[in-house]
């Protein structure tokens, strides 16, 4: 499965990020955007995004607003894979994505459309991306992954 190669025994080794090397900051993040906006749009058509460490989705919440009163919104929210979470040892709160919500796949052929790469360099660099991800889980480090 997919979600394998982020349970890493041992560190990433530099030969395994090659298309992160040979890419600048700029232009990963312009993937990372692409990617962003992709997923944005599938979460507002009610599916959620499987990335291999985890699935972006859409889940209905309470929010207290006065009064102590609850209101029941949708929040948009990144699920850890538990495999992934249990691996690494991982704290976070049981969240389920609803039962009727489609789980698909990154479009990166539709991605890659809206940027000038070929949709390979592409999901290369996410996984890649996904990759250093899953070694500072492993090290312990803290990681910060922002999303518009």
């Amino acid at each position: 499965a997919e979600m394998q190669k982020y349970l890493l025994y041992n560190a990433v080794e530099p030969g395994e990020l090659s298309t992160l090397r040979e890419l600048s900051t700029v232009e990963i993040c312009k993937v990372w955007s692409a990617m962003s906006r992709h997923i944005y749009r599938q979460l507002l058509q009610k599916k959620a995004v499987e990335i291999g460490i985890g699935s972006f989705a859409v889940v209905p919440a309470l929010a207290s607003v006065a009064e102590g009163k609850l209101l029941p919104v949708e929040r948009p929210m990144f699920i850890l894979n538990k495999a992934l979470k249990m691996f690494y040892n991982l704290e976070s709160n049981e969240t389920k994505i609803p039962d009727e919500m489609p789980v698909v796949q990154p479009d990166f052929q539709e991605i890659a459309a809206t940027t000038h790469f070929r949709h390979e360099i592409v999901e290369q660099c996410v996984q890649e991306t996904l990759l250093c991800f899953a070694g500072a889980l492993r090290d312990n480090k803290e990681v910060e992954f922002s999303f518009r």
